[in-house]
């Protein structure tokens, strides 16, 4: 009889144990899933920079400075890794913004139809990425929710499963959408 419960016990935990395995694995995966629909929308958005600047080269060709800013952050944006991407994506968003605020000088560019276009689908784009950091967020919350809490702690930490950053930004000022206005 006491077998019988003994191998009733090591059934239960070890089907637990393997639940709670296939949950972690499944909330590793939403992790990743996040990080790369953050990657997609952020990808459209460094396709579009080059266009926005050269359009504003045009109209504002002295402000080489802002202009040259916006190319280097999109640069260090682009080829950052994964842990240091809400940095260089902050620095990206302050000097899209910076750029943005020239077309207020410039009333000519601020008519110019693709450059209205571009406002539009980069505000459009930067919507996007907000949701998606919002997911993401959600998701590394869920993950590292579980990783740490009794008893799942004991499966994470055998099978290596550690806590994920939250897709955070340094500045507080870059917390707030690119505006755009017409």
């Amino acid at each position: 009889m006491t077998g019988i419960i003994i191998l009733v016990i090591a059934g239960v935990i070890v089907i637990w144990g393997v639940a709670t395995y296939n949950k972690l694995v499944s909330l590793r995966m939403n992790v990743k899933e996040g990080f790369s629909t953050i990657d997609v929308f952020l990808k459209k958005r460094y396709d579009l920079i080059p266009n926005l600047v050269e359009i504003v080269k045009g109209y504002a060709a002295h402000e080489k400075e802002t202009l040259q800013n916006v190319v280097q952050a999109r640069g260090n944006a682009i080829s950052s890794s994964p842990e240091d991407k809400s940095k260089y994506e902050g620095e990206l968003s302050n000097a899209l913004s910076r750029l943005l605020m020239i077309s207020e000088n410039y009333p000519d560019l601020k008519a110019d139809n693709q450059f209205i276009n571009l406002q539009k689908e980069l505000q459009n784009i930067e919507s996007e990425i907000e949701k998606s950091r919002r997911y993401y967020n959600g998701t590394v919350k869920n993950l590292n929710k579980t990783v740490q809490s009794v008893p799942s702690c004991i499966i994470a930490s055998l099978f290596k499963f550690k806590e994920e950053p939250f897709f955070e930004l340094e500045n507080p000022e870059e917390r707030e959408n690119i505006k755009v206005k017409f």
